[in-house]
């Protein structure tokens, strides 16, 4: 039987390190070119803006259809209101805030109305 002497156990410990290192490498370098891939161009910013409009305006005329609990409803419009600046759907989100029905959670959402409105009415102040 061979027994390998200490110096060529550590020699063979190290030499895993070194491959597991050049794993982790690769991996890395995988990663940053994955990533290379989600950096946002100006023109590519555009492109998300566009898209990001036209779901919106896709989106609007649905929203009746989605099978929601007043809580849903209403972060559906806040979200819609904030991503769209179209303060006319404050009023749907009002309408739908009245009709939560735990205290807790409609206090919130008719403190995210006040706070819409401050956003806008600021907005227009500037």
């Amino acid at each position: 039987m061979f027994n390998k002497t200490d110096d060529q156990q550590d020699q063979d410990i190290f030499s895993n390190d070194d491959n597991n290192d050049d794993d982790v490498s690769q991996n890395k370098s995988t990663d940053d070119t994955n990533n290379s891939n989600d950096l946002v161009t100006p023109n590519n910013t555009d492109e998300l803006l566009d898209i990001k409009q036209q779901a919106l305006l896709e989106l609007s005329p649905l929203i009746d259809h989605l099978n929601q609990t007043p809580e849903e409803k209403f972060k559906t419009t806040m979200m819609m209101i904030q991503a769209s600046d179209n303060k006319d759907l404050l009023k749907d989100a009002f309408t739908i805030a009245k009709t939560i029905t735990d205290d807790k959670t409609r206090a919130e959402a008719l403190l995210d109305i006040i706070n819409e409105v401050n956003y806008f009415t600021q907005k227009n102040l500037s």
